[in-house]
């Protein structure tokens, strides 16, 4: 674990009520992908930005304990409580992206859901992610991306520099996560693109990518 001085609290009380609001409408058409993201985990697992715990339902059996880490303090106090409706134990914990609360080496696989786009720095948090991963662990991820159209990218860019980050607890439209996953040092084995209709999510929140990326075992 890291001995830095602690980050400041991470604090979007209106946009965390909002998007707990929110969430059970957008369950319809992102649950699907949210249960295939966690299908066939084992083991540890941390997962990042845990949000208000939407994801806990679908762990599978294999999981035996999740480290669920979320820094906003409304939404980390519903995801308490949905880690104990989970089927597989979860502990919530506070921490940052770019500081995660877990020992080099300690996890088999970590989840990144709708996260990484609003962390301060894509490429600090997925460094952390490696670093928590054992050799061979794997990292997956659901994530809203960089449009694929150059009309697309426009409007993302108008919105990242306007008033997207600020109603939407720092979330940035147009980031080329898998390339920042790969530049991590992580290896991509699968990336599956969707758009709004497949999960409902309209842009500038698509398209989204849903993907396994792994470690590299140590030679």
């Amino acid at each position: 674990m890291t001995s830095q001085t602690d980050p400041a609290p991470v604090r979007h009380p209106l946009f965390a009520r909002f998007y707990a609001r929110m969430s059970p409408l957008m369950e319809r058409g992102i649950g699907p992908y949210r249960a295939r993201l966690l299908d066939g985990l084992h083991g540890r697992v941390l997962e990042v930005g845990a949000g208000a715990g939407a994801n806990f339902v679908h762990y599978p059996a294999g999981v035996t304990e999740v480290l669920a880490v979320e820094p906003e303090a409304h939404l980390r106090h519903l995801a308490a409580s949905a880690a104990e409706q989970a089927p597989v134990p979860v502990e919530v914990v506070d921490g940052v992206a770019d500081r995660l609360p877990a020992d080099d080496r300690s996890c088999d696989a970590a989840v990144a859901c709708l996260v990484l786009c609003t962390v301060p720095d894509p490429d600090a948090a997925l460094a952390e992610l490696f670093r928590i991963l054992r050799p061979g662990g794997q990292l997956r991820f659901f994530e809203h991306v960089r449009a694929g159209t150059p009309g697309g990218r426009r409007v993302q860019r108008i919105a990242d520099a306007t008033v997207w980050p600020l109603i939407s607890g720092g979330c940035h439209t147009g980031r080329d996560t898998a390339a920042a996953i790969e530049r991590a040092g992580f290896v991509l084995d699968r990336l599956d693109t969707l758009g709004r209709t497949d999960t409902g999510m309209p842009p500038p929140a698509a398209p989204q990518i849903l993907g396994t990326a792994t470690r590299p075992s140590e030679r």
